[in-house]
């Protein structure tokens, strides 16, 4: 079930250049780490396409995860310092779960790793060393192999009655400050969106292989963000559901670069949490 055609052609939107997947031969694959002598870091390179996206603030109650695979929501939180460790662990966990548990209507609700960004300007995105860069390449962070398997790699002894019922990944993206004016989040409607535009890619690390996928450009693609994001909101991002009945199960998103950013904003920082939701069959 698609947004109205002519309510989103009223919205007001920007124009910029996302990075989707360039042609490649064999299956994409980057490397976490300094890669193999003579291999290249990633054969997963972008392809820059010119896009409207829309303002969804206006029609901010239409999206849904189910539908468009991603919803803003609003969400308070205690947290003093998004840089604690432990306090992200011992404040924030605790209490995104049972946020999450009762927004999603989930019987159980298990987090399993989160990623604080920052933009700096010109810096590398290394991972483990520091707050990461915000990801620049339209991507979905689990595939249809991955997401199970993510199921078996934090609930091992449980794996098997756990994926008897509904499992959804689920990110919950908020800003550390705001107004979001810098790198915001675009997200694209899961109802534009066909399976073939969705490419399963590797990611390779010293001791196992994820699976992400990257996506193909689309013209029927159709982008929205919500501009100047607040610590006191959050977005629901929709990575995996086991549930393949029509309902969008993968939802693309990507930072961009807003050519409406004044010259003096500060940069973006920003907390993804990522969950496993269950449903019991």
């Amino acid at each position: 079930m698609g947004l109205q055609e002519t309510k989103i052609q009223s919205l007001p939107f920007v124009t910029a250049e996302l990075n989707y997947l360039a042609p490649t031969q064999g299956k994409p694959r980057t490397y976490a780490y300094d890669p193999p002598p003579g291999e290249p870091k990633s054969t997963n390179l972008p392809e820059a396409h010119r896009v409207s996206i829309f303002d969804g603030r206006r029609i901010a109650e239409s999206f849904s995860l189910d539908r468009q695979g991603f919803a803003l929501v609003t969400y308070p939180t205690s947290v003093l310092n998004f840089y604690d460790e432990d306090e992200i662990r011992r404040v924030y966990y605790p209490a995104a779960e049972a946020f999450l548990r009762a927004t999603l209507g989930a019987d159980r609700v298990v987090l399993f790793d989160h990623t604080v960004r920052k933009r700096v300007e010109g810096a590398a995105d290394i991972r483990g060393a520091g707050p990461r860069q915000p990801a620049t390449r339209v991507h979905v962070d689990q595939t249809e192999a991955s997401g199970p398997n993510r199921v078996r790699e934090h609930c091992p002894d449980e794996a098997d009655e756990l994926l008897k019922g509904r499992v959804q990944v689920i990110n919950l993206w908020r800003p550390i400050r705001g107004p979001v004016r810098d790198a915001p989040l675009a997200m694209c409607d899961g109802t534009t969106v066909e399976n073939s535009d969705l490419v399963a890619s590797d990611l390779i690390y010293p001791n196992r292989r994820g699976e992400t996928y990257s996506v193909k450009y689309n013209p029927n693609h159709r982008w929205f963000y919500f501009p100047e994001m607040t610590a006191d909101e959050a977005l629901l991002l929709k990575c995996y559901d086991s549930l393949d009945d029509g309902r969008t199960r993968f939802g693309p998103h990507t930072s961009f670069a807003d050519p409406t950013t004044p010259k003096d904003a500060a940069s973006r920082e920003s907390i993804e949490l990522r969950a496993l939701v269950f449903h019991k069959a």
